[in-house]
């Protein structure tokens, strides 16, 4: 049990981080307004290039389109991205990441991720515990 509680407190955490870098790798104006879109397969929150994902437990396809950055919190999601994302930020634990193609950075601060990209050379920074980043 001891285990569960510190994964959940990870996420709980990791969440807070992508609401917190939420303008992490964006260069979008102060003018955008933010977009939000909450529903079955999870929150969704734009802030001008900066897409803010966080849910529990869902299965969802998230477009960076040519360019957007992605923060991800939550646990438990398996997640299809398509586009082009330029920086993205994972957190939470035990989610399954599968992206189309990133261009700059992949960070994975959280606990047993699983991401595959397709296509791109971005730097890998994981600083998190046994997650799993591969290109396939």
């Amino acid at each position: 049990m001891r285990g569960y509680s510190a994964r959940i407190a990870g996420s709980i955490a990791a969440v807070l981080t992508a609401l917190g870098l939420a303008a992490c790798g964006s260069e979008g104006s102060e003018s955008d307004s933010p977009t939000a879109t909450v529903g079955d397969s999870g929150a969704q929150v734009e802030i001008g290039d900066t897409i803010n994902y966080g849910s529990f437990g869902t299965t969802s396809e998230i477009d960076c389109a040519d360019g957007k950055s992605l923060n991800v919190g939550g646990s438990n999601n398996t997640l299809t991205v398509i586009g082009t994302c330029a920086n993205v930020n994972i957190g939470g634990a035990d989610n399954t990441i599968t992206f189309e193609k990133v261009d700059t950075d992949i960070t994975v601060v959280g606990f047993n991720n699983t991401v595959t990209y397709s296509d791109g050379e971005p730097t890998i920074n994981d600083t998190g515990s046994g997650n799993t980043v591969t290109q396939g």
